[in-house]
């Protein structure tokens, strides 16, 4: 007996193909010079990217935002080489980097609604404002602060802060007084020159002034807010009343070409120094005669560095004077009054210093 079989055909398996170019994936735009990203594994065997020589492709980027600034460029067209499957003659163009397209371009303020002629417009009205109030400024406000730099008086140094503070409290060895020029009629500035007045030092002292008197208040248990806006009124009536009795002192006895405004609120200003030192004494303990022994030497020392600090603008020469104010002649008369106002403002500080003490005694006598 036979039986007739049918085995099926055997089983074929498709043969893979594969393609005959397959692109390589772009580099990353935040990777390192030559490193790529695969999808997957490389094949064994393969040549790392860095020993192929193939010019890297720059990304086309796929990302657009939503809103677009008017000054942002506009996105660049897709490259040719992305359009035909990257093949072409002109794959070296692709290595160069975005950086290297314009950056100054002109702002696009259609993406706001604007057109150029509007923007334009805008523009020269607020220039055109701010012009306005700059002149306001200068004509109603120049005549009571000089245009001069401020930031002339802040150009200090650590060591000229040091320095400084040495000369105010030990005034007595001190040479020489007169403050170096400088070329185009101008003073040096106070780093360069000891003898220049500074705002950093009077600014400072008088905001210490105020937080001292805050904190002896409150060691005796007799702080109250009120105390630190008292603390500061007194200290701008001193500053500004000293500063009217030498600029009313200069207009009678007739003195031109004196000091500007802020040389004089400056020199007005380191009496403060010597007003901590007193209330530090009273920190420390120190009570009766003792307290009174600095505050005279306090004094002494303030009223002896505005006596030679203020000669040169009451009492001028040819050695302390700007190159560009001439020198007038002095009589004895005149010299002999301008000397004792001289004296008379340095006696003033005692009542000044006095009165800002005034807190820290009140505290002294409660306690």
């Amino acid at each position: 007996m036979s039986y007739n079989s049918h085995s099926p055909p055997p089983l074929r398996h498709p043969v893979p193909t594969h393609p005959a170019y397959i692109p390589e994936p772009p580099s990353t735009p935040a990777s390192p010079q030559g490193y790529q990203r695969f999808t997957s594994s490389p094949a064994p065997g393969s040549q790392p990217p860095q020993q192929q020589h193939q010019p890297h492709l720059q990304p086309y980027p796929t990302h657009v935002p939503a809103y677009t600034s008017p000054f942002q460029h506009s996105q660049p067209p897709m490259p040719p080489q992305y359009q035909t499957g990257m093949h072409g003659a002109n794959m070296h163009q692709m290595q160069q980097p975005m950086q290297q397209q314009p950056q100054h371009s002109q702002a696009d303020f259609g993406a706001w609604g604007l057109d150029g002629t509007t923007a334009q417009l805008g523009m020269q009205l607020g220039h055109s404002a701010v012009s306005a109030g700059q002149e306001y400024v200068q004509r109603n406000f120049g005549g009571i602060l000089p245009s001069v730099k401020i930031e002339h008086y802040f150009n200090v140094s650590n060591s000229y802060v040091i320095r400084k503070l040495r000369l105010v409290l030990f005034p007595w060895m001190h040479r020489p007084w007169s403050r170096r020029p400088r070329a185009q009629g101008e003073w040096m500035p106070p780093r360069e020159d000891i003898n220049s007045p500074d705002l950093y030092i009077p600014v400072m002292a008088i905001v210490t002034y105020i937080l001292l008197t805050g904190l002896h208040s409150g060691i005796n248990a007799q702080f109250h807010p009120e105390i630190l806006g008292e603390s500061a009124s007194r200290a701008t009536a001193v500053v500004l009343l000293d500063f009217c009795f030498v600029k009313l002192g200069c207009y009678v006895l007739n003195i031109s070409g004196s000091s500007q405004v802020i040389d004089l609120l400056a020199y007005g200003g380191y009496k403060f120094v010597g007003v901590i030192l007193t209330l530090t004494a009273g920190f420390l303990g120190l009570e009766g005669p003792l307290w009174t022994v600095v505050f005279v030497y306090a004094f002494l020392a303030n009223a002896f560095f505005l006596l030679r600090s203020l000669r040169a603008v009451v009492l001028p020469d040819a050695s302390s004077v700007q190159p560009s104010h001439a020198t007038a002649t002095v009589t004895s008369a005149q010299r002999r009054r301008r000397i004792t106002f001289l004296f008379l403002e340095a006696v003033t500080q005692i009542l000044y210093m006095g009165w800002l003490l005034v807190p820290a005694g009140r505290s002294r006598i409660k306690k």
